[in-house]
């Protein structure tokens, strides 16, 4: 089995094999959240304008997500896996936009499987894409806007590659890097009241979930759904 790891929007479209597009703060931690509190799927756009036409075609009944880290004008929850947690999403369809974890989710048409990966699905995310005895597994780190590294996703691929490998990985280790890395300050600062530091305490809670979020296509878009594996 060959094991790539890969990053950012060029990653993604060149990504084969089985797939997973990373996205630690917040996308796919946001997304798991939604699922573990009883969403039954959730439909992957690239566009804002198109989440809100999905909606009111009755496609679905969230739209979930962020521009610059903030929720779009007409969407009705950002990208907040705080905010997620304290709602109750039983049996709804949410749409959700990114600007890097469903960029590259939407981008990455040559994968044969896709997975929405985080740190709080890592383990089940390992297993399930190990269903099948797959020839290649690609992770790809999506990053800021998916055009910048950033530590949290880079070192959550690095540890889903342990995984894959039959390693333990060192939820400790991984947290600790990620904490001392750049991109946790901004959930602490005044100014961005969108932006809490309990995303990054759920974020870094490695293992939260005994799930992945497995992607499917319909009507031509991902959509990801409670996937356990086993």
């Amino acid at each position: 089995m060959e094991i790539r790891v890969e990053s950012l929007l060029d990653g993604a479209r060149q990504a084969t094999g089985v797939v997973a597009i990373i996205d630690v703060f917040r996308a796919f931690t946001t997304a798991a959240v939604a699922l573990a509190n009883g969403a039954s799927r959730i439909v992957m756009v690239s566009e804002v304008k198109e989440a809100l036409a999905l909606r009111d075609r009755g496609y679905g009944q969230v739209c979930m997500g962020e521009v610059d880290g903030r929720a779009p004008a007409g969407f009705d929850l950002g990208n907040s896996p705080f905010e997620a947690s304290r709602i109750d999403f039983t049996g709804k369809t949410i749409i959700q936009r990114t600007s890097a974890g469903t960029q590259g989710m939407t981008a990455a048409g040559l994968a044969e499987r896709r997975y929405g990966a985080s740190l709080v699905t890592a383990k089940a995310t390992a297993q399930a894409m190990l269903r099948g005895n797959p020839t290649r597994i690609t992770l790809v780190a999506m990053g800021k806007n998916a055009l910048d590294r950033t530590d949290e996703d880079e070192i959550c691929a690095l540890h889903l590659r342990n995984l894959l490998e039959g390693r333990p990985g060192d939820r400790a280790a991984v947290q600790g890097m990620i904490l001392a890395g750049g991109e946790v300050a901004r959930f602490h600062d005044p100014l961005r009241p969108h932006l809490h530091p309990e995303d990054v305490e759920i974020a870094l809670d490695v293992d939260r979930y005994d799930f992945a979020i497995g992607i499917s296509v319909e009507d031509d878009r991902p959509v990801g759904r409670l996937e356990r594996p086993g």
